[in-house]
């Protein structure tokens, strides 16, 4: 029965958006409920049986509004229990609403770009085979140094410790695949490297959407590649308030540069996207400060186009450690460490050969800012481990122009604005047609703008610097961890201020309309409808994500905050670092793998005294 309301939920969602003369809009919609089972499949664990059971009794509530079960009720009916459940006041109905909605329009405006096959769940990447990528581990191994994770923080860290002469495994939780292996931002690139499919949320009164790659090469393979620098202000209150030694601009100025240099931070050699361009003028027209973000891309000798290479890990560090004798272990999950003989035992979990151990003398943890706390309490280290996890919370907004903005290359526009900075940021975000349907789904009145009229529509969004701080939490059987997060009052008024002065910014730079991602809200047409936004955002109704995570074990000299000292050595244990974003002692206000990057080459000389 399962199958037949999930397939009942996709075709009740996909016909609001079938457009004459759109073949791949029209029906059938097998192909979207496949999708959205091979998702649920990927849920974290912990959501899987609350899902099943919710979409199961909202099938069953279908008497009380048709008078049968949805999965057997004609399509107007269907359409009328949908439209309940979207506009309770009960949040747990929303939210079932919005997962299905959600998924059914991404895999429906996929279609054009991607064909209509929902791809199954990702197999082992058919790398060529290298020296040093160990493919059929033993069951027991042994190294100097073991590097728990792959993305730019353990990538940089694996390399030099290699190029150093050191004896290094690198482990990875995902496959290897090669960053060409799928379009970028498309559903095949949440099925083969996003952790749980792209599926993990921040839980609380407000959920924040978030995502992790879990690939060799992590983040690095998913996203945008926009780059800055660490503020020096952020630097300072980093040093004040967390004691962090070394930590000055000029400290960390030399790592900056060696790492924009290897991994070929750049601006644009032409122009920039028309998308993109739109925000700095708007910007530009209000006085307000905008600037054109690098990229850590590399450019053809002469190209003057937006393409260019993005320099990922695997890119980069991946294959340079590998050239300097380290050994990759990719899809082999480290369950928890201990302590044993002076030495520490990694229980693994391999994908195809079972269970592992790993001995080392010395392990760096470069998980990422969730899943580095959770290995670190499921092996009984909690000390200020997974307490003050924080993010950079986004509301985003859909706007129309009068003329073209949009291409299906463009791909991420480099553009920011800066004015209210570190505290408000706002940018361009990915614009393809299924991110667009997206945008949209708060205001279906005006769904059918997006087949009709994608090239004059953009995403752009306002990002926070904020308060509010997340727990990461281990639960008893059960492999996912649990992210809890709180959005403070204060922090409310600050993204609903930013989501006017985005909406400022982008008449200015004349749209025509914008579709502000939050229930319940008009559409805005002109300055004057600025006042019909709220003052605060309310409890529950903004679609809120983030891409940024970060501070989760923070450094520092400080006992009662920090999970690390300085330079990234667990307190109260030897030979035991993290390495990663969980470092980064509170929001940085900017793109931070520029400053998880250099903070890790940084720990990494340290180490080897250089």
């Amino acid at each position: 029965m399962m199958d037949d309301v999930v397939s009942a939920l996709a075709y009740s969602f996909a016909q609001a958006h079938s457009v004459p003369g759109r073949a791949d809009l029209q029906p059938p919609y097998n192909d979207l409920a496949r999708f959205i089972v091979c998702q649920q499949a990927t849920l974290p664990d912990y959501l899987r049986t609350p899902m099943r059971a919710a979409t199961l009794g909202f099938d069953l509530a279908g008497p009380l509004h048709t008078g049968g079960p949805f999965h057997a009720q004609p399509p107007a009916n269907r359409r009328r229990q949908v439209e309940a459940w979207k506009n309770s006041r009960l949040g747990f109905k929303r939210d079932l609403m919005r997962y299905y909605e959600s998924l059914a329009i991404l895999a429906l405006y996929s279609r054009q770009a991607e064909g209509p096959e929902c791809i199954p769940p990702p197999l082992p990447a058919p790398m060529p085979q290298a020296e040093g990528v160990i493919s059929v581990p033993a069951r027991e191994l042994r190294c100097a140094i073991a590097v728990v994770g792959s993305g730019p923080g353990g990538a940089i860290t694996a390399c030099l410790l290699a190029e150093a002469g050191r004896d290094v495994l690198l482990i990875e939780e995902g496959p290897f695949y090669p960053l060409e292996s799928c379009p970028p931002f498309s559903k095949q690139e949440m099925l083969q490297k996003y952790r749980n499919g792209g599926q993990t949320v921040a839980m609380g009164a407000n959920k924040v959407a978030y995502v992790e790659g879990c690939c060799v090469g992590g983040g690095s393979e998913i996203n945008s590649g926009l780059y800055h620098r660490t503020p020096p202000e952020i630097l300072e209150l980093w040093r004040r308030q967390f004691k962090v030694s070394a930590l000055a601009e000029a400290d960390l100025r030399p790592h900056f540069e060696a790492i924009e240099r290897e991994v070929s931070v750049s601006l644009l050699p032409g122009a920039a996207p028309a998308a993109s361009l739109k925000l700095h003028q708007g910007a530009s027209s209000l006085g307000w400060k905008s600037l054109e973000a690098p990229r850590w891309f590399r450019y053809d000798a002469g190209k003057t186009t937006p393409g260019g290479g993005r320099q990922s890990m695997t890119r980069t560090f991946v294959p340079r450690l590998l050239q300097a004798g380290g050994k990759l272990l990719a899809q082999t999950r480290i369950q928890r460490l201990r302590r044993q003989a002076g030495k520490w035992l990694l229980q693994a979990s391999h994908a195809a050969a079972g269970t592992l151990s790993i001995e080392a003398e010395t392990v760096f943890l470069c998980c990422g800012a969730v899943q580095t706390p959770a290995l670190l309490r499921r092996s009984g280290i909690t000390r200020n481990i997974g307490d003050a996890l924080q993010m950079h919370p986004t509301v985003k907004i859909v706007a129309r122009f009068p003329d073209a903005v949009n291409a299906a290359d463009m791909g991420v526009p480099v553009h920011q604005v800066r004015e209210f900075a570190p505290r408000l940021s706002f940018g361009c975000s990915i614009s393809s047609p299924p991110y667009l349907a997206l945008g949209m789904l708060d205001h279906p009145s005006w769904a059918s703008e997006v087949p009709q009229a994608w090239a004059c529509m953009a995403n752009y969004y306002a990002m926070l610097a904020g308060q509010g701080q997340a727990t990461v939490r281990t639960l008893p059987r059960f492999r996912d961890p649990l992210v809890r997060y709180r959005l403070g009052q204060q922090d409310r008024r600050h993204l609903a201020e930013g989501l006017r002065k985005l909406a400022d910014i982008l008449f200015a730079a004349g749209a025509l309309a914008l579709y502000p991602g939050l229930a319940g809200a008009p559409r805005l047409l002109r300055r004057d409808d600025l006042r019909l936004l709220p003052e605060m955002l309310p409890n529950g109704l903004a679609r809120l994500m983030t891409v940024h995570l970060f501070s989760s074990c923070p450094m520092g000299e400080e006992p009662h905050k920090c999970a690390t000292d300085s330079f990234g050595r667990v307190h109260g244990f030897d030979n035991l670092f993290v390495n990663d974003a969980s470092l980064l002692c509170t929001a940085p206000g900017v793109n931070p793998q520029g400053s998880i990057m250099a903070l890790a080459r940084r720990n990494v000389r340290h180490f080897i005294g250089q």
